[in-house]
Formats: structure tokens, C-alpha cells, sequence
């Protein structure tokens, strides 16, 4: 069952909004609804984020930025690699 959300929208982000949902057919409210839904998936399959609060660190924006975490883990990694 669907539900209704009213949603205010920034000038800068409506534009766009509006943009994109013309170019695919659809409307803006639309366009919203699937792109808040493609986020919430994408949300709840990363297999990481099950584990956020697991662990006690100083770090604390983790869940928001695991992705470039590991990924400047890895280029470190791979850079001290190539130094040996």
C-alpha cells in the first residue's frame, strides 16, 4: 500500500529534479519516489552496514563513509606494497 509524503524541496534541487523526471516520462514526485526507494535499497544491502555500532572507535561517521574508508585502506595497502 502506498503512503503519501510531502516533501519540501530546495530551488537548486527541484530543478534537477524536474530535469530528470522530463527526460525519463515521468513526474517530479515520481522521480522522488524512486530515487528514495533505489536509496533505501541500496541501504539495506550493504552487507557493511549491518555491522555499524559493532565496534567503539573515534571515528564516528563510519556509516556514512565506510566506502572511502576502506578505500583509502586499500590504496595504502597497495601503496606500501609496491615500496617493498
Amino acid at each position: 500500500m502506498p503512503h503519501a509524503i510531502t516533501l519540501e524541496i530546495p530551488d537548486d534541487v527541484y530543478g534537477p529534479l524536474v530535469s530528470q523526471a522530463q527526460q525519463l516520462g515521468l513526474t517530479p514526485e515520481q522521480m522522488a519516489s524512486e530515487w528514495i526507494a533505489a536509496a533505501i535499497r541500496r541501504a539495506a544491502e550493504d552487507p557493511l552496514l549491518r555491522l555499524a555500532g559493532m565496534l567503539e572507535s573515534e571515528i564516528t561517521d563510519v556509516a556514512d563513509r565506510h566506502d572511502e574508508y576502506l578505500g583509502e585502506a586499500i590504496l595504502k595497502e597497495m601503496r606500501s606494497s609496491d615500496d617493498a
